[in-house]
C-alpha cells in the first residue's frame, strides 16, 4: 500500500510540473504573438501625443487632466486606462499613486520639439512602407529578390521607393539625422579624446552634415568635410571649417587624417565593406602620421545574453537583413573586414549604448 501512495505522489508531481510547463509554455506563445502590441500602443500614444502633454505638463499628470488634453473622441476616453496600463506595463510610462503618469528616459525621447527625438525614427520604422517587408520575410528566403523589401515592393530597393514616395524619405532622412545628433552630443561630450590632435576629417555617407556641424563647432582646429551622393548634398553650402562635397564613397573620398563612418558600414555587404574600407584608407596618412577611421557601429554580442541592449542589437541585425541583405557584426567578423581592407590595428570602445566606437589604423 505504501508503494502505491508513493507511486500515485510521483505521478500528481510530475504531472503537476508538466502542466506546469505547458501553461509557462502557453504564456509565452502569448508573448511572441502579441509582440507587436506594445509598440503599436506606443505609437498611438506618439500620435496621439501622449508623451509631448507630459513633458509640457512637466510633473506627474493624473488621468483625468491627459485624457481633457488629448484628442479624444469623447466616446473613446472610457478606454484610455487600457492603453496607459500597457503603456507602463512595457516600461513606457511610470505609473505614480492615484492614476498620475509620467515619462519615463525613454518616452522622453519621443517629445516632438526635444532635439534629441526619435519620433521621426519610431514613427517611419512603424509606417506600411517599412511594416509590409517583414509580413513578405518567409516569401524572400524562397525567392531570387536581393530583400524582402524588394519582395514587398515589386522589386524596388529602398532608396528607390524613398525617391518615388517624397514624405516617406523626408521622414527617414529627418530620423537619421535625430540619430545623428544623439550620438555626436554623446561623441562630443564622452569621446572627446578621439578628435585630439586631428586637424581634417571627413564624414562619408554624413546626409545633412549633423555629426559633421556639431563637431565641427566643438573643435574649430579641424576641418570637417561631409561626403554624400551629390542628390543628398544638392545645394547645402558650408562655412569656416565645414564643406560639403557631392561623390561616391566607392570612387573617391576626400584626403584627411580621420574618415568617420557612422552607421554606414552595417548596410553593405562584406565585399562592399572592404571596398569602402580600401577607398578609406587611400585617403588618410600612415598611423604614425595621425591617420585613422572612426566606426560607429553596433558590436554584435551573443544572442544568449538576455538583456536590452543585446536584444536591440539583434533587431536591428533582422532589420539590415530584411531591408539591405546586410548584417550587423561580431568582433571576430569586424576584425576580417579589417585584415582584409589591409588595416594593422584598431581599438573598439563600447560607449554608444547598442553601438561602439571603433577606430582602425593602417
Amino acid at each position: 500500500m505504501a508503494n502505491i501512495v508513493k507511486t500515485s505522489s510521483w505521478k500528481m508531481a510530475s504531472n503537476l510540473n508538466g502542466s506546469t510547463e505547458l501553461l509557462q509554455a502557453q504564456t509565452q506563445t502569448w508573448n511572441h504573438i502579441y509582440n507587436f502590441v506594445s509598440s503599436s500602443a506606443a505609437k498611438c500614444a506618439v500620435q496621439l501625443g501622449i508623451p509631448d502633454v507630459l513633458y509640457k505638463h512637466g510633473k506627474p499628470m493624473c488621468l483625468s487632466d491627459l485624457s481633457a488634453a488629448l484628442p479624444l473622441n469623447p466616446s473613446k476616453i472610457s478606454f484610455l486606462p487600457i492603453l496607459m496600463r500597457s503603456l507602463v506595463q512595457s516600461g513606457f510610462l511610470n505609473e505614480h499613486e492615484d492614476n498620475y503618469y509620467s515619462l519615463t528616459p525613454a518616452s522622453r525621447l519621443f517629445v516632438k520639439d526635444d532635439p534629441l527625438s526619435t519620433r521621426s525614427y519610431f514613427l517611419i520604422m512603424h509606417d506600411p512602407c517599412l511594416q509590409k517587408p517583414w509580413f513578405e520575410l518567409s516569401s524572400w528566403f524562397q525567392n531570387d529578390f536581393p530583400t524582402a523589401f524588394h519582395t514587398a515592393n515589386n522589386g524596388k530597393s529602398l532608396w528607390d521607393y524613398f525617391a518615388d514616395e517624397p514624405r516617406g524619405n523626408d521622414i527617414f532622412n529627418d530620423s537619421m539625422a535625430n540619430d545623428s545628433r544623439l550620438i555626436a552630443n554623446v561623441l562630443i561630450t564622452e569621446c572627446k579624446h578621439v578628435f585630439e590632435g586631428l586637424t581634417s576629417l571627413v564624414d562619408v555617407g554624413g546626409g545633412t552634415g549633423t555629426v559633421a556641424i556639431a563637431i565641427a563647432k566643438a573643435f574649430p582646429a579641424i576641418n570637417c568635410t561631409v561626403l554624400d551622393l551629390p542628390h543628398v548634398i544638392g545645394d547645402l553650402k558650408g562655412s569656416g571649417n565645414l564643406e560639403f562635397v557631392g561623390g561616391s564613397m566607392f570612387e573617391k573620398i576626400p584626403n584627411a587624417n580621420a574618415i568617420i563612418l557612422k552607421w554606414i558600414l552595417h548596410n553593405w555587404g562584406d565585399e562592399d565593406c572592404v571596398k569602402i574600407l580600401k577607398k578609406c584608407k587611400e585617403s588618410i596618412p600612415s598611423r604614425e602620421k595621425g591617420g585613422k577611421v572612426i566606426i560607429i557601429d553596433i558590436v554584435l554580442e551573443n544572442p544568449k545574453q538576455k538583456d536590452d541592449s543585446v536584444r536591440a542589437q539583434h533587431n536591428m541585425d533582422m532589420l539590415m537583413m530584411v531591408l539591405f541583405a546586410a548584417k550587423e557584426r561580431t568582433k571576430k567578423e569586424w576584425v576580417k573586414l579589417f585584415t582584409e581592407a589591409g588595416f594593422s590595428g584598431y581599438e573598439v570602445t563600447p560607449t554608444l549604448g547598442t553601438r561602439s566606437l571603433i577606430e582602425i589604423y593602417p
